[in-house]
C-alpha cells in the first residue's frame, strides 16, 4: 500500500461545513436504495471471505457453509491514533475534527494501523460527533477535554431548530471511504457511528461528563424533548453508517460510550429503540456476489459498561456483540446466546504489562471466547495513547499463530 498518489478534497472544503435545508422526509433519499453497488468490495467477493466477515457471520463463509478463517481475526479499537508516531507527525497543525473531513487525512490514517500491525481491518478514522458538525453544529474536540459544543440542547425549542442533515455533507466521508478501500484490496473497512444516546449526552451537556445527569434527567423530566432529541440523533448517526457502507466499507460498529452510564431499565425504555432507529438505515443493505450468494454487511453494537444490557444491545439489531473488558466473553456468551458473535475482549491496561502476562491474557481471551458462533479478537475499549505500537504488532502476530495452532 502506498499513499503517494493520494490527493483531494481540503478540510476547508464547503461540503465539510454546509448545510442545506431541506425537509426532513427528504433526508432520508439516501436510504431509498437498498442493494450495495455491484463495485463494492463485499459483492465482488473481495472482502467477503475474509477472516474478518467469516467470524462476524458466525463461522461460515458466503455459501452458509462453517469453515475456519486462514488466521483469527483482530483488529483494535482506536488502532488509528496517538499510539502511532506517523499518526502524530501527519496530525500537526490540524485540528481533530478538520482531519477526519479531510479525505486524504483520513484515508491515510485510516490505513497506518494496517501497515504497521498487519491487523484483519482497518476502522474508519472519525469520530462520534462528526455527524454532528456535518449537520452544521458548532461542535469542537478541545484537547483534554473532548468534544464541546458551542450552544447545549436543552429544551424543545432548541431540539426544533436542530438542522438537517443534507446528503451533499458526507461527500468528504464518501471520498475517503473510496481512497481507503482502492488501497486495503481484500482486508475490509468497518464503518463507525456513534450511538444515539452517546451522541445526545453530549449535545444535553454540551461537553463530556462523569455521570451523564443532564440527558438522565432528560428522560424522565420532559421524555418528549428527549425523545425528540434522540430520534434526531438516531436520524444522523444512522444515515453516516449508511453513507459509509454505501461508499465501500464492509461493516459497521455503533458505539455507545456512555449506555453503561444507564439503568437496564432506563435503557429498554429511554435507548434501546433509537439504537433499533439507527441501525434500520443500514439494516438489510445486501448484494449478490458473482458466485450467487447474497452478502450483507455485519453490524456490531458495542458499548462501554454494557455487560448489563447486552442482550438489549444485540435485540436492538446488532449481528456482533462487542464486549469490554469487564465481563468475560464466555459469560457474554451465556447473556446473548451462543449463536451471537463476539468481539473483544483483551484488557488495555494489560498492553503494558510483562509479555508472559499479557500473552496468558491473550490466550484466555481466546479461550473464553470458543464458545460463541464466531469471535473476532479486539480491545475491551480502545488504544490507549501510551502504549507501545511494538506492543500492539505482536499481540497481532500472537493471535495469528494461535489461530494456527488450534
Amino acid at each position: 500500500m502506498t499513499s503517494g498518489s493520494f490527493a483531494g478534497m481540503a478540510a476547508s472544503s464547503p461540503a465539510t461545513g454546509s448545510v442545506t435545508a431541506v425537509p426532513r422526509a427528504a433526508a432520508r433519499s439516501q436510504g431509498s436504495a437498498t442493494q450495495l453497488p455491484a463495485e463494492h468490495p463485499l459483492v465482488s467477493g473481495l472482502t467477503a471471505d475474509s477472516p474478518l466477515l467469516t467470524q462476524y457471520r458466525g463461522g461460515r463463509n458466503t455459501a452458509g457453509e462453517i469453515t475456519r478463517p486462514h488466521r483469527r481475526p483482530v483488529w483494535f479499537m482506536r488502532q488509528a491514533g496517538r499510539s502511532l508516531p506517523e499518526y502524530r507527525a501527519l496530525r500537526e497543525g490540524t485540528t481533530m475534527l478538520d482531519s477526519c473531513l479531510d479525505p486524504k487525512l483520513a484515508s491515510e490514517i485510516t490505513l497506518q494501523p494496517v501497515r504497521r500491525h498487519d491487523v484483519d481491518a482497518a476502522i474508519f478514522f472519525s469520530d462520534i460527533v462528526i455527524p454532528l458538525r456535518l449537520a452544521g453544529i458548532d461542535v469542537e474536540i478541545q484537547p483534554g477535554v473532548g468534544p464541546v459544543l458551542g450552544t447545549p440542547v436543552r429544551t424543545r425549542a432548541d431540539v426544533e431548530a436542530l438542522p438537517t442533515l443534507d446528503d451533499a455533507a458526507f461527500a468528504p466521508i464518501t471520498e475517503a471511504i473510496g481512497r481507503i478501500v482502492a488501497e486495503l484490496g481484500s482486508t475490509p473497512l468497518i464503518g463507525f457511528a456513534g450511538a444515539p444516546f452517546t451522541l445526545a449526552a453530549y449535545m444535553v451537556e454540551g461537553r463530556p461528563s462523569r455521570d451523564h445527569l443532564g440527558p438522565r434527567t432528560m428522560m424522565h423530566a420532559d421524555p418528549e424533548t428527549w425523545k425528540a432529541l434522540a430520534s434526531w440523533a438516531a436520524e444522523v448517526s444512522g444515515r453516516f453508517m449508511r453513507a459509509q457502507l454505501m461508499a465501500g466499507a464492509s461493516a459497521a460498529q455503533l458505539f455507545d460510550s456512555w449506555a453503561g452510564s444507564l439503568g437496564r431499565e432506563d435503557y429498554a425504555r429511554h435507548v434501546q429503540a433509537h439504537s433499533a432507529a439507527a441501525f434500520s438505515h443500514v439494516t438489510g443493505l445486501d448484494g449478490t456476489t458473482p458466485e450467487g450468494h447474497r452478502v450483507t454487511a455485519p453490524l456490531i453494537h458495542f458499548g462501554t459498561g454494557t455487560g448489563e444490557i447486552l442482550d438489549l444491545m444485540k435485540e436492538a439489531g446488532a449481528d456482533v456483540v462487542g464486549v469490554d473488558y469487564r465481563l468475560n466473553l464466555a459469560e457474554a456468551t451465556r447473556r446473548v446466546g451462543p449463536e451471537t458473535p463476539l468481539q473483544g475482549n483483551i484488557d488495555p491496561a494489560l498492553l503494558r504489562a510483562d509479555w508472559p502476562v499479557l500473552e496468558a491474557h491473550v490466550r484466555e481471551v481466546i479461550a473464553a471466547g470458543s464458545g460463541a458462533a464466531g469471535h473476532v479478537l479486539n480491545l475491551g475499549h480502545g488504544v490507549p495513547p501510551e502504549t507501545d505500537p511494538e506492543v500492539l504488532t505482536r499481540v497481532v502476530s500472537l493471535i495469528h499463530e494461535i489461530g494456527n495452532e488450534d
